[in-house]
């Protein structure tokens, strides 16, 4: 990558294709699962010592609960284990960590957890990293609106419409910048309700490469084809 160019300020990545990838190994879904909490971690290293401000990263969404039983409760466990692991990193990078998502939907014991590593990393303010547990973009969206109507039948809201800015303070993302670039990996051509309010004017670059063979190189080309994009907006010229 040149050294010229810009880096996005905000990189959101959908993680697809661990199954698949797994599959054409001859190995179970799982494996490629596990495969892929390694590179998340060294990907998530490498992100933050590039100077990307913010990473927000697609782990599991509402609808992936409809998986096989077993597949699910491998993913539990999974994400068990790198909550513990990630804060390592965090105070390694000072990197503050937040979980999007309804996470009262998640087994009490991984809410612990989250609860433990988003108070210790707080403060923290060289890279946020957002990861997306239990999440889909209508329901955060809904979660969101039923939170203004709630005020605004308490009288906690002042009088006049809702604004744009209204609801994307509400959001799990709130306080956080759009997204400048989105990657999904895996092949697939679709956001799959990842992000839908904050991926408005965010540049998408979609790569055949499998989540567990994402590195370096495949960051730097989508990084190059971010900095390639005419980013107007409106009527811009």
């Amino acid at each position: 990558m040149a050294e010229q160019q810009k880096l996005p300020n905000h990189i959101a990545i959908i993680l697809d294709g661990n199954g698949r990838w797994a599959k054409r190994r001859g190995m179970p879904r799982s494996y490629g699962h596990i495969v892929g909490t390694d590179v998340l971690e060294k990907m998530c290293n490498t992100i933050a010592d590039m100077g990307v401000r913010y990473l927000t990263v697609y782990a599991f969404s509402t609808e992936n609960w409809k998986r096989a039983e077993e597949e699910v409760r491998t993913l539990m466990n999974l994400f068990r284990k790198y909550l513990v692991r990630i804060e390592k990193s965090a105070h390694k990078r000072h990197m503050r960590v937040r979980i999007i998502g309804d996470k009262a939907g998640l087994p009490q014991d991984i809410q612990d957890r989250i609860a433990v590593l988003e108070d210790v990393t707080r403060a923290y303010d060289r890279m946020d990293f957002q990861i997306a547990l239990n999440y889909g973009g209508r329901d955060e969206i809904a979660r969101a609106v039923n939170s203004l109507v709630a005020d605004a039948r308490a009288g906690k809201l002042p009088e006049g419409p809702v604004t744009e800015e209204m609801i994307a303070e509400r959001l799990d993302t709130g306080g956080i910048p759009d997204p400048d670039l989105m990657i999904r990996t895996g092949g697939e051509k679709r956001i799959s309700n990842f992000l839908l309010w904050q991926l408005a004017y965010t540049e998408f670059y979609f790569t055949d490469v499998a989540w567990p063979d994402f590195d370096r190189a495949e960051l730097d080309r989508a990084i190059d084809y971010y900095n390639h994009r005419d980013r107007r907006f409106g009527n811009a010229k």
